[in-house]
């Protein structure tokens, strides 16, 4: 079982798997594993080389696997504020054109957007989805809606659309391919990048990786992977058009004679966005994490686990006087956002839940709670949550 593999779990209530999951032991032997292989090699030598091509290229291999994407449109990142913004960088705009950002991105994309704007005089418009709640039962109401906003929203000039597939403050899923089917048939058929820090290893991604231009994911989320690895599914449209934005010496061809070969310098395919040296042990931690994921059962049979679980904590939170959830029927997924407009403040709530070692988090915008439910989840989980709940629900300040 996953969970008696994870000492993070041993001592905790632990409900942020959509901050960071833990680390299971097998892959943290398996990161000291590879690491003292490569001390053993080199870790400088022609001997290690062999050993660290391996290692790059299984990773690159597993995660396209799962993206249903060709290894060639992988690139290996450290999180997925790089997988999104070293591409996004690299597009070809022109002065005037817009970026359509939905309101519920993660800060560090939207403000990568900001100053990419200024630097290249681009505007920004904004795609509402932020209250659209319907959660799973009306899931269809809600992707019509997300086309009809895309329709009313897109500009003739619009050269960019950044949404993630399951937004990570409200719990609802966007349709992803059916929104990049609607910018084909725009005159500009704008970029699609999407945010999928909450979806991958959560739920089926190939659909939705494959259909867009930039598809960000990283490992130590619901992947349970190591911290610093991550990846980034491109479209070949980006391999063809966006140029390299931070530059080391994996997005080059060749490391010598530069000076002779000024038109060829960068790898045509996924590699041109990748930068220099990282850690490579991190790679067997990630592989073996997404092994034992995979061994707990099908995408599809871990989503449904996690779908009941939060199903499960939606429906005990509707039982609590003073408890609000978002979403307005269970969630697709395993986010499961409230507030408690009675109760003390969000990061309040937070501080006093962790002060018994039960952890969830505070999300400003919009500002309420989130507790994230993974197949790791017991019930009895998610009944000490409701319980403590209740408890600081009919509160109006925190006791001192």
């Amino acid at each position: 079982m996953l969970r008696n593999l994870c000492p993070a779990l041993a001592n905790k209530t632990y409900f942020n798997y959509g901050g960071q999951g833990p680390l299971p032991t097998p892959s943290l032997e398996a990161i000291t594993a590879s690491w003292q292989n490569i001390q053993e090699l080199g870790p400088f030598t022609n001997s290690v080389w062999p050993y660290v091509a391996k290692e790059v290229q299984a990773t690159r291999s597993h995660l396209a696997k799962l993206c249903g994407v060709a290894p060639h449109r992988i690139a290996l990142t450290e999180n997925v504020t790089s997988g999104c913004v070293l591409p996004l960088w690299g597009l070809p705009f022109s002065e005037g054109d817009r970026l359509l950002i939905s309101d519920c991105e993660h800060p560090g994309i939207v403000a990568a957007c900001i100053e990419l704007a200024r630097r290249q005089h681009l505007e920004i418009d904004t795609l509402p989805v932020k209250n659209l709640r319907h959660g799973a039962n009306d899931q269809t109401t809600s992707d019509s809606l997300v086309l009809e906003r895309l329709e009313q929203h897109l500009k003739p000039s619009t050269r960019l659309v950044v949404l993630s597939h399951l937004l990570w403050n409200t719990g609802q899923v966007m349709p992803i391919s059916a929104v990049a089917k609607a910018l084909s048939h725009h005159p500009q058929q704008p970029f699609l990048l999407v945010d999928a820090a909450q979806s991958f290893a959560q739920m089926p991604v190939q659909e939705a990786a494959a259909a867009s231009d930039i598809y960000a994911f990283t490992g130590h989320k619901w992947a349970c992977g190591p911290e610093g690895l991550g990846g980034v599914a491109l479209s070949e449209r980006v391999l063809a058009e966006a140029n390299p934005t931070l530059i080391g010496w994996r997005s080059l061809q060749n490391e010598g004679h530069l000076q002779n070969n000024l038109n060829e310098l960068f790898h045509h395919d996924s590699r041109r966005f990748e930068v220099a040296t990282s850690c490579v042990p991190l790679m067997a931690g990630l592989r073996c994490s997404l092994e034992l994921l995979e061994t707990a059962g099908s995408q599809q049979e871990r989503l449904s686990q996690i779908r009941q679980g939060s199903r499960n904590l939606w429906n005990q939170l509707q039982q609590l006087t003073g408890v609000e959830t978002l979403l307005k029927s269970a969630p697709a997924a395993g986010l499961v956002s409230f507030e408690l407009p009675q109760g003390p403040p969000a990061p309040d709530v937070v501080q006093q839940l962790g002060n018994d070692q039960l952890w969830i988090r505070h999300l400003e915008d919009p500002i309420c709670l989130r507790a994230c439910v993974h197949i790791t989840t017991e019930e009895q989980e998610l009944n000490t949550l409701k319980t403590a709940l209740k408890q600081l629900a009919s509160k109006g300040e925190p006791s001192n």
